[in-house]
């Protein structure tokens, strides 16, 4: 009897990448995956911590997976899973939970479909979740996400992640090499480098190997693919031998994402980052210098325990007078066991939506800028399969994103063409560079 399994994730691309290598397994193991909806035997969700109401989400997705599919078997896996598995177990209709460390052996602790009276939780200490295990996603065949490294060694104030992922380890540079070869031989154009702390690429046993640099530099002489973007990297480690590789690299695109979440070196100080102000600044002023176009995305926390309206205005500031492209804002929530939680000066709810409020405006701002600033640029695009109301989109190597009249023949395609004009929904349109794309 072939038996069918569905997934659902929630977070990061980690996680996405994380769920098609667990999907991979069950699909070895002789089951078919099917959509959420296709009464699937069993339903594996994915968890994330970092995503605010992380139980109601849970709870939500596990009442539709049984209004769907009633005598389905309900296994949650992920962050929320290593941090809390007790109140995950407590969930009507929940069959197993794994831990970080039992999440890649699924298949071996799902072998009777039998739902039991009690959940059944396998949830060893995070500090057992020391091995890395290699996973990427498929399924989009434009780009994948190619999972690097694990786990992280920092104690960020307000971060959960090292608690529900472990220390930071990662994979052998000829295992990504290997990884990445088998994606592009599948026809995907692009790879985004994945990883919790990225830059940190190369321990392995507790014991550094080599660097991020030393990847970055193999990938690049891997010739079967066309692109490769680098997720995200903290400030303090994304060096000038980085940026300048990547200013003539043949593969890596003109895009960092680089996380800052405070603009007040007193707030940084709080969440215990490892950068000031100056430092984030000196970063960007470099890529600017070697890379004038390229594209620059912005991690910022608002609402931090402590944050005074003058703290935020410094980061205000600070963010509106650099040269970067866009924002990711996250509104500060507690969370529990971390040493944030339990800091003076928690800031009002209203305030943190304010605030929040005020830098997507600015994010808006400066997406604007960025593109207004790419006009009448000739530029190869990646064009996506999605379809809406008869247009498809692509982006460019440095992440502008543009809209063309669908054409089938260009789904995956690289296209030199155009940026033209902004359209009122924010994207670039194009004309014809060297083949005519919108009539």
């Amino acid at each position: 009897m072939n038996r069918k399994v569905a997934f659902y994730t929630l977070g990061c691309k980690l996680n996405y990448s994380e769920t098609s290598s667990i999907g991979r397994l069950f699909n070895d193991a002789g089951y078919s995956t099917v959509d959420f909806t296709d009464a699937p035997d069993v339903y594996v969700i994915n968890t994330c911590s970092v995503t605010e109401n992380a139980d109601k989400k849970c709870k939500k997705i596990v009442k539709e997976a049984l209004k769907v599919s009633p005598n389905a078997y309900i296994t949650i896996v992920g962050c929320y899973a290593q941090l809390k598995p007790k109140e995950i177990a407590e969930i009507p209709g929940v069959d197993m939970v794994l831990g970080a460390a039992e999440k890649f052996q699924i298949i071996d602790h799902i072998t009777d479909l039998t739902k039991q009276p009690k959940t059944l939780v396998y949830n060893q200490p995070v500090s057992e979740a020391n091995e890395f295990v290699p996973a990427y996603s498929f399924g989009d065949r434009t780009r994948t996400f190619l999972k690097v490294q694990d786990g992280c060694d920092y104690s960020c104030t307000f971060c959960t992640i090292p608690l529900a992922r472990g220390a930071s380890r990662s994979d052998t540079i000829e295992n990504v090499l290997k990884q990445a070869r088998k994606i592009a031989e599948s026809g995907v154009k692009e790879i985004v480098l994945t990883g919790v702390n990225l830059g940190d690429f190369g321990i392995r046993n507790g014991q550094r190997e080599d660097k991020f640099f030393d990847l970055v530099k193999a990938l690049d002489e891997v010739e079967s693919i066309d692109r490769i973007r680098i997720s995200s990297i903290e400030p303090n480690l994304l060096t000038d031998e980085i940026i300048e590789f990547v200013a003539t690299s043949k593969r890596f695109v003109p895009h960092f994402h680089i996380p800052l979440q405070s603009g007040s070196d007193k707030i940084l100080g709080l969440m215990r980052r490892r950068y000031k102000q100056a430092l984030y600044a000196d970063r960007v002023a470099k890529i600017k210098a070697v890379m004038p176009d390229c594209c620059i995305g912005v991690d910022v926390i608002v609402g931090f325990p402590g944050e005074t309206r003058e703290d935020f205005i410094d980061t205000y500031n600070f963010l509106n007078g650099m040269d970067i492209s866009y924002l990711h804002v996250f509104t500060y929530s507690e969370r529990e066991n971390t040493l944030a939680a339990e800091m003076q000066g928690a800031v009002p709810g209203s305030t943190r939506a304010d605030r929040s409020k005020m830098l997507h405006i600015l994010s808006d701002k400066k997406r604007r800028a960025f593109y207004e600033g790419q006009l009448n640029k000739i530029e190869e695009v990646l064009f996506e399969g999605d379809i809406k109301d008869g247009l498809m989109h692509g982006f460019t190597r440095n992440y502008v994103k543009v809209k063309a009249k669908y054409d089938p023949v260009l789904v995956n395609e690289l296209k030199t063409v155009q940026l033209t004009n902004i359209s009122p929904d924010g994207d670039v349109e194009i004309t014809e560079a060297v083949e005519v794309l919108v009539h």
